[in-house]
């Protein structure tokens, strides 16, 4: 009997042929990475944190190239958590055009809005194409300086999943240029370049209608606040350092930049806690301060010295309870027998 030994080629994969033919040249490692591990893993869903932990990428990394694929190559469609391959594996526009060439623009030249900027945002609307980005960075002087600063910002060439959020942002959702700017430079100071985060942040601003400089400036102020209040709180409070919550983040704005409380009188408010709970807890953390700020206790002496008035007033509330008991024992004549004797 023969046996065909095909040892490592009897499990295998199929990966398209476009991979090879058309995006083997462009795609970077990171993206070829995700792919032939997305491809290798069909069977079952998964997280982005599973090709981020076995690819030693970060998570931000792996949705960059997933996003790379579906919008730049048009070979994977995502569905919510589904993701799958497109109807023929093609797209529109050949995958090894590159980007819409960007050309030096002295200036902005400010141009009249288009359409009202929206209300409420719901839903995002489908992104531009490559020939409609090309065609507004041609029409637009503004459109081609947002694009030519973005790469300038990012540090990166512009990949036409990138340039096509900037022009969502700017037509669609009414984010004006020097604003989606804004939003890039504290993407890139915080670390944060994935064109999933931009478009998450930039949507984010629509809903909040961040539309100006000057409110773009109030929302990067108290940004910056709330992040320097939280390494006050993790500081005194022996936190690792990591990003807070969201929740994390309101109290530690509020103790902080609303309430003024010093690091004393939160070490203070935390070992009551953890002597009261066994635990660090937030939340009854914030009802200690939530009191003091109505009591207006501003100092670490003036804890103190509420702790102890509370004190003597439970004291004094035992005692008096103690006393009352007695009186109504010896009212109640259970002493009556003792007389006769």
């Amino acid at each position: 009997m023969y046996l065909l030994n095909l040892g490592a080629w009897n499990t295998i994969f199929a990966v398209p042929c476009a991979v090879v033919d058309q995006y083997l040249k462009i795609a970077s490692p990171n993206q070829l990475k995700v792919l032939l591990w997305v491809l290798r893993h069909a069977d079952h869903g998964f997280e982005p944190k599973e090709p981020a932990q076995a690819l030693g990428l970060s998570e931000d990394a792996v949705e960059e190239a997933l996003l790379f694929w579906q919008q730049d190559a048009n070979l994977l469609t995502i569905n919510g958590v589904e993701i799958k391959p497109t109807a023929d594996g093609t797209q529109a526009i050949p995958a090894d055009s590159p980007s819409p060439a960007v050309p030096a623009v002295a200036a902005p030249v400010p141009e009249p809005p288009a359409k009202a900027r929206p209300a409420s945002i719901l839903t995002r609307p489908q992104k531009p194409d490559n020939a409609f980005v090309a065609k507004r960075m041609a029409e637009s002087e503004e459109i081609s300086y947002l694009m030519q600063d973005a790469q300038r910002i990012l540090g990166r060439l512009l990949s036409n999943g990138c340039s096509a959020t900037l022009l969502m942002l700017h037509d669609d959702f009414g984010l004006p240029v020097d604003v989606i700017l804004m939003l890039l430079q504290y993407a890139a100071n915080a670390g944060k370049t994935s064109t999933r985060y931009i478009e998450k942040v930039g949507m984010d601003w629509a809903e909040e209608e961040i539309f100006t400089h000057q409110k773009a400036e109030e929302k990067l102020r108290k940004i910056a606040e709330n992040a320097k209040a939280w390494r006050v709180v993790e500081q005194t409070l022996g936190i690792a350092h990591r990003s807070p919550t969201a929740k994390e983040e309101t109290l530690a704005a509020a103790w902080v930049n609303d309430w003024g409380f010093s690091p004393a009188l939160l070490r203070e408010a935390y070992e009551r806690c953890v002597d009261t709970k066994g635990q660090l807890s937030l939340s009854y953390m914030n009802g200690i301060l939530s009191r003091w700020h109505e009591q207006g206790i501003t100092t670490l002496q003036q804890a103190q010295e509420e702790k102890l008035r509370k004190a003597a007033a439970r004291k004094q509330e035992s005692a008096a309870k103690s006393t009352y008991d007695i009186d109504e024992f010896e009212r109640s004549g259970a002493f009556d027998h003792f007389n006769g004797e």
